[in-house]
């Protein structure tokens, strides 16, 4: 399994030269939330992504509309 800084590396820091911090921040944090997190398994959530947690949990509401 590779490292979350292996995964930061090869997908953010590697892809484009960053003029400012402020940009290279912001790349970052985007990154970490939109992609990092939607991705891994969550031991709190049974091992699941939280998109597959969120699809389960939406199930019922939508069967019971």
């Amino acid at each position: 399994m590779e490292s979350v800084f292996s995964l930061l590396q090869k997908n953010v820091l590697d892809r484009r030269s960053w003029t400012t911090r402020q940009q290279l921040r912001i790349a970052i944090a985007t990154w970490i939330e939109r992609t990092y997190h939607h991705r891994r398994r969550q031991p709190r959530l049974g091992r699941l992504t939280p998109v597959e947690f969120e699809a389960i949990m939406n199930m019922p509401a939508a069967l019971a509309a």
